[in-house]
């Protein structure tokens, strides 16, 4: 699968194990940055990266880091086509992608060891959306509002 990847300064070091980790299962990988640690640089500008990549090419999916995931979760659901959520636990990625068709992962690197990381990732790159008419509904409903703005 491809994948997407972004992390600011905090999200650095974890990005780079879970890029290692995810090329050694065969995926293609893309790094949307930072390449460097820069305790200067935003967020938003990684999330944006990698938000817009993944709306590009819906058969992708994106994984992002910071610190506490809550602003790359921001960022990226401002692109169109964007399901981003973090994550808490297995469980709840497994009902976001079920429910939601999440397709954007966001993981706090302060709150979330690298094992749990690629449990979380497990979930999100195997879990199949659920077609059924309501979550396809509020998905459309979604999509909709996206066109207002």
């Amino acid at each position: 699968m491809k994948l997407f990847l972004g992390a600011d300064h905090r999200g650095f070091e974890r990005k780079n194990e879970i890029k290692t980790w995810l090329e050694s299962l065969g995926h293609e990988v893309v790094d949307c940055g930072n390449t460097v640690l820069d305790p200067l640089d935003d967020y938003p500008d990684f999330a944006f990266a990698v938000a817009q990549n993944v709306a590009a090419d819906p058969n992708s999916r994106g994984i992002i880091f910071c610190g506490s995931g809550t602003g790359v979760t921001i960022a990226a659901n401002k692109i169109d086509g964007i399901r981003a959520a973090d994550a808490f636990s297995a469980d709840e990625v497994r009902h976001s992608r079920k429910h939601d068709d999440l397709n954007v992962l966001a993981i706090a690197a302060d709150y979330t060891s690298t094992e749990d990381a690629k449990t979380y990732i497990t979930v999100f790159l195997t879990e199949p959306f659920s077609p059924q008419e309501k979550y396809i509904r509020r998905i459309k409903k979604i999509e909709e509002q996206e066109k207002v703005n």
